[in-house]
């Protein structure tokens, strides 16, 4: 059985994807690395720092030592950073977000991005920004950042989070035909429905994007 190792930078999402692996990948197991100083420290930066690519490419090569034969990040503010890692992995590594990506320039022309971290937006609507390149489509990105709201879920005031994100899908869902939420810790803020505009998240659209690739290396 071939293993994929999963590096989260929020622990609450180990079990989701450990889950999600199961149910698209037969063959493999998963395990999760987690470490959240690889987020809070891009937060304080303002930025991933060297140190921080390091520990992160420490982790993909003790992954490929432990026996896996591929792995996944799936903190989306670390995407530019597995994009750079990439060419000198041992093994086959994958941003969570591409698969969402590739979706939705398939999808709409004009596509908002919504995140609660700046540094989350600047990577994923650059990401979007390649994905409609590489497809040869012509996509209007509109991105918007939900000041305070990741702040509110760190301090456990998950309602407020909530309010904040809606508050602004609605505002950005007026000028788009399709919104992307760049975090996965986003989608329980829109699961109650009554949206505006239909919306994207990564971590389903991501998985099967991945077991693809892997199914048929």
């Amino acid at each position: 059985m071939q293993r994929l190792a999963f590096i989260h930078t929020i622990p609450g999402h180990a079990e989701r994807f450990r889950e999600l692996a199961a149910a698209v990948l037969s063959g493999w197991s998963s395990y999760a690395v987690v470490d959240e100083s690889l987020l809070l420290d891009a937060i304080a930066r303002g930025s991933v720092s060297p140190k921080t690519v390091q520990r992160l490419t420490g982790y993909i090569f003790a992954a490929a030592d432990a026996g896996a034969s591929a792995a996944v990040v799936t903190c989306s503010t670390l995407g530019a950073t597995v994009d750079a890692i990439g060419p000198i992995s041992p093994i086959p590594l994958f941003r969570i977000d591409r698969g969402m990506a590739e979706a939705a320039v398939r999808q709409a022309s004009r596509i908002g991005v919504l995140a609660t971290l700046p540094t989350t937006l600047e990577p994923t609507t650059s990401l979007l920004r390649q994905a409609a390149r590489e497809a040869g489509a012509a996509c209007e990105i509109t991105p918007m950042l939900c000041e305070g709201a990741f702040d509110k879920l760190r301090a456990g005031d998950r309602q407020a989070h909530n309010t904040a994100v809606r508050a602004g899908f609605s505002q950005l869902a007026a000028g788009v035909d399709l919104i992307v939420l760049a975090q996965a810790s986003m989608a329980d803020a829109v699961s109650g429905g009554g949206l505006e505009a239909p919306f994207l998240t990564s971590p389903e659209l991501g998985m099967a994007a991945i077991a693809r690739t892997l199914t048929t290396v």
